[in-house]
């Protein structure tokens, strides 16, 4: 049978059975394999790719969705990979397209590598923001946190949706309700009996990602920093949005160091929804 020509390759629903041939695929691109993430967005949020008739995948790229079922919010795209070999040669771009056709007049976002930018710039995104990726040992300071902070508990779930909720700007439910099953550490800062933020920090290769990270203010981001770190011998990685400068600063003062930057990008939005000073950082920027 004659190879059918790259364009008339079929886009497909990806599944959690999937996430393997996904791993490959970031593998191939020079990416960490990350098949515990995969897991999770393969799961949370639609997985679209396109078979490779040798085998393995061409591309994918999953979209998570926020809002009421049926009738989303907000859409982000994340995980847009093209296999080296199909490289340049329009998949991306297809994929895209589909996306937003499939996604209607729902507003996107997503975090674009400096490679991938151009490609979204062309297809009509616009940049309204930056996150500095950190990673290191992270090295405490010695200071006894002002902010208490605790291990959250069943309990503690509904006023973390609502906390959520309020931050982000749109309902997060089934991400969010997989946290206690993916992470590693699932914390709270409560004041007064008042849930004030909460984190978490899930195994990622051979580090613990930090996120989301939603917080009152910066004392209180640091003392979830601080609590998470202290039960984990995993250098930590996060992405923290560039506005946040008093936590980047106190970051790295504490040993996570700059790995790169992304730019957040949305189309149909001017601006992403919710309240940017407490909303620190992502689950991944995969999911917004």
């Amino acid at each position: 049978m004659p190879t059918p020509p790259l364009a008339a390759l079929p886009i497909r629903r990806l599944t959690f059975r999937d996430r393997t041939a996904c791993a490959d695929l970031s593998e191939d691109r020079g990416w960490p394999r990350e098949e515990h993430k995969w897991g999770l967005l393969l799961t949370a949020g639609k997985g679209l790719g396109i078979d490779d008739p040798e085998g393995g995948l061409v591309a994918a790229c999953v979209i998570t969705e926020y809002g009421s079922w049926g009738r989303p919010d907000l859409g982000a795209i994340g995980m847009v990979l093209v296999a080296g070999r199909y490289a340049r040669q329009g998949v991306g771009r297809r994929l895209m397209r589909h996306v937003m056709s499939t996604m209607g007049a729902t507003p996107l976002t997503l975090h674009a590598t400096p490679h991938g930018r151009p490609l979204y710039e062309e297809l009509g995104f616009k940049v309204t923001g930056r996150a500095e990726m950190l990673r290191g040992d992270f090295v405490p300071d010695g200071a006894e946190p002002r902010i208490a902070t605790r291990a959250a508990t069943a309990d503690d779930l509904h006023a973390i949706l609502r906390l959520d909720e309020e931050v982000f700007g749109t309902d997060r439910t089934p991400l969010i309700t997989r946290l206690p099953a993916f992470a590693d550490q699932l914390r709270v800062a409560e004041e007064s009996g008042r849930l004030i933020g909460y984190t978490a920090a899930w195994p990622n290769m051979d580090t613990h990602v930090v996120g989301p990270l939603i917080a009152r203010d910066t004392e209180t981001a640091k003392a979830l920093i601080t609590s998470l770190a202290a039960r984990t011998d995993r250098p930590l990685r996060t992405d923290i949005d560039v506005r946040h400068e008093e936590l980047l600063v106190w970051a790295k003062a504490r040993g996570l160091a700059s790995v790169a930057f992304n730019s957040v990008m949305t189309y149909g939005i001017t601006d992403l929804p919710g309240d940017w000073t407490r909303r620190f950082a992502p689950l991944t920027v995969a999911a917004g």
